[in-house]
């Protein structure tokens, strides 16, 4: 069973600064809705990770409408150092990045860490705590060497002391199962849930006239699953009317171009989160895709709207061979959380 868990038990808003790092689009958003929330303090410096082009119009977006006491810092290479700079908070949205990771093990003098929503890795994270056994945190995809799991062992150590100190807090707008968040409050965390207060009272500025909007997946340019059959879905969905594809950053500038030239399929550039695009649909328009953390997003931001999100299981037949069925299942996981 999953739950969107009950009320806040962190009394709101709180004192003090809060020092933030960011390595994506979404973590971005969702250091703004911890902001807007009042989780992280009177004011917070977001620190956001240079190099990554697929934050810039994210940062440009947010910063001409983020809330009072929220300020941007130039981008960086390495997270703050927890408490350098006398913040009693410190948030990040990556708990299985070595970055983070390296910073956490060292001196942590700040009252409170919290991990910020960076979709299904933040369920994963707060599984992993709750594990009897020492856990390594690396990503589901990888295959880490002795010292890269060492440093992962190491860090499920060390949230789980902050946590059973009560200096750890988890903000997510995914529904937790109910016998992990009952295990992982048992510990000492502290859960927080959002349904993304803030951006809805922001306004909505981009409209999408097709009926059928598809968020578009990375499992092809991957490797994970063939390219063909992705297609022929897409090809298949256009007969009930064009669709709006909205790609993933990871997606080919070949692929992109295939679905480009044909007449039923509008590609939308890369932008922001699709979680700030597609505030505008109407009663009617339908979402569709494969598994992906923006499926139970969406389902939380526009289910009272009459906006119906719909998941597509990833056929057998679709799956290459580097894809393992642990992979898999954790791959198609976004579907579970979609409520009935």
């Amino acid at each position: 069973m999953n739950t969107h868990f009950d009320a806040a038990s962190v009394a709101r808003p709180r004192f003090g600064h809060a020092e933030v790092w960011v390595e994506s689009p979404l973590q971005l958003l969702s250091a703004v809705e911890a902001h807007g929330a009042g989780l992280l303090g009177r004011t917070s410096r977001i620190h956001p990770r240079g190099g990554t082009t697929m934050l810039d119009a994210t940062l440009q977006t947010l910063m001409a409408q983020a809330p009072e006491g929220v300020e941007f810092a130039p981008a960086g290479s390495a997270p703050p150092a927890p408490g350098s700079t006398g913040a009693q908070r410190w948030a990040t949205g990556d708990a299985f990045s070595g970055r983070v990771q390296r910073a956490l093990l060292g001196h942590v003098a700040v009252r409170e860490v919290i991990i910020i929503d960076d979709g299904l890795a933040t369920l994963g994270l707060i599984a992993a705590l709750v594990n009897d056994e020492p856990t390594a945190l690396v990503r589901p995809r990888s295959t880490p060497g002795t010292a890269r799991r060492a440093l992962g062992v190491a860090s499920w150590f060390r949230l789980r002391a902050l946590a059973r100190a009560g200096r750890l807090l988890i903000f997510t707008g995914l529904p937790v199962p109910a016998d992990t968040a009952r295990k992982f409050r048992a510990l000492g965390g502290h859960l927080e849930s959002h349904s993304f207060e803030w951006l809805n009272t922001q306004p909505a500025t981009e409209h999408i006239a097709e009926p059928t909007v598809v968020v578009g997946s990375a499992l092809a340019a991957d490797g994970l699953i063939h390219a063909e059959p992705y297609f022929r879905w897409l090809d298949a969905l256009t007969l009930d009317g064009p669709i709006a594809y909205f790609p993933h950053r990871r997606e080919s500038a070949e692929f992109l171009s295939l679905l480009a030239a044909h007449d039923g399929i509008v590609v939308h550039e890369h932008t922001i989160p699709i979680e700030m695009r597609l505030r505008a649909l109407r009663r009617g328009q339908v979402i569709r895709a494969l598994p992906s953390t923006a499926l139970p997003s969406l389902r939380l931001l526009l289910g009272a709207s009459g906006i119906r999100v719909v998941g597509q299981d990833v056929p057998a037949a679709w799956w290459k061979p580097a894809a393992s069925p642990a992979l898999r299942a954790h791959l198609s996981s976004s579907l579970e959380l979609l409520p009935s």
